[in-house]
């Protein structure tokens, strides 16, 4: 076992481990789990020379301070994040993210928060010393499932490090940057016609409001309320990531990663695989419009993204 290890100084709001997510195990009622922003997850372990599904730290609002100690590493952070690196000299070096940097024994890595997102990751080459749990070292708090016995971490808690390959030197920055939009596409969901016409013009006419009742599980939105004429309950069924459902107050609520396995609220659309990053990083205050799609241009869109988030990762070889 590695003894190089990060000291939490601070744990920050929210701090945990997150890689791909767990999906085999949907059938059993657990949670996918997994990184929010699986682009920009994917991102910070490409620049630091890691297999693509390797673990990482998310954090979200506030970042962890972390204390080096026994080693040396080459990291990176991505995401809209405001950090510092502390030398043990004292120098403080302001940081940017989509770069890599190399950190010594007693350095220190302030993130001190998030910008105009929620989540920023942080890669260390070789990755974490961590126990999986069915297959995924990603943390689920509501359930208490993966690494940390399933809880964020904690001041003094210590996160190790496995032994990491600093032959990979080589300075990398890469040109990344998301484009606000508040365009959020979706397509119609099973429950579509449960809504009444008025309810159906709005959701793809009017602005929605991202409340302060967000997390890993779902988003809570509030604007006009949208009127079911059916039932606004109904048998428990499966949910995905993106489903939106709506409540009987009118209010839609997006799920996301560690949403529930099955839901009683009709859904009224889903957002598309390619906007899903981007709707994680949606923060309180944020005005959004949806906007239907085919399922035929939701693949086309999928398929574009995929491009592009490849165009990146190689940007970093």
């Amino acid at each position: 076992m590695s003894n190089t290890y990060f000291k939490i100084l601070r744990p920050g709001i929210n701090t945990t481990v997150q890689d791909k997510g767990r999906n085999h195990m949907y059938h059993l009622g657990i949670a996918v789990s997994g990184a929010i922003d699986q682009r920009n997850y994917k991102l910070s372990n490409k620049l630091v020379n890691n297999d693509l599904s390797e673990a990482v730290i998310e954090f979200a609002y506030q970042g962890p301070l972390l204390k080096l100690k026994n080693g040396k590493i080459n990291f990176s952070i991505t995401g809209d994040v405001l950090f510092k690196i502390i030398r043990k000299n004292s120098i403080v070096e302001d940081g940017a993210c989509y770069k890599n940097y190399i950190l010594e024994d007693e350095d220190q890595i302030d993130i001190i928060s998030t910008k105009n997102t929620v989540y920023g990751y942080l890669a260390v080459n070789g990755g974490f010393e961590l126990e999986k749990v069915w297959n995924s070292y990603s943390i689920n708090t509501k359930a208490n499932i993966g690494s940390n016995n399933g809880k964020k971490y904690s001041i003094e808690d210590k996160i190790f490090i496995k032994n990491s390959n600093l032959q990979m030197n080589k300075k990398i920055k890469i040109s990344y940057y998301q484009a606000p939009d508040n365009i959020i596409r979706v397509i119609k969901g099973i429950n579509f016609d449960f809504f009444s016409s008025e309810a159906k013009n709005i959701f793809f006419k009017q602005e929605f409001l991202v409340t302060k009742l967000a997390d890993r599980m779902g988003i809570r939105l509030s604007g006009h309320k949208l009127e079911n004429i059916v039932s606004t309950n109904i048998k428990s069924e499966g949910l995905i990531r993106g489903a939106i459902q709506v409540p009987a107050d009118g209010n839609p609520i997006i799920m996301l990663s560690d949403h529930g396995t099955i839901g009683g609220y009709p859904k009224i659309g889903v957002v598309i695989s390619a906007d899903l990053d981007r709707v994680g990083q949606l923060t309180p205050g944020s005005i959004i419009n949806f906007k239907e799609v085919s399922l035929e241009e939701a693949q086309n869109i999928f398929k574009a993204y995929t491009d592009e988030t490849n165009k990146y990762l190689n940007e970093c070889n």
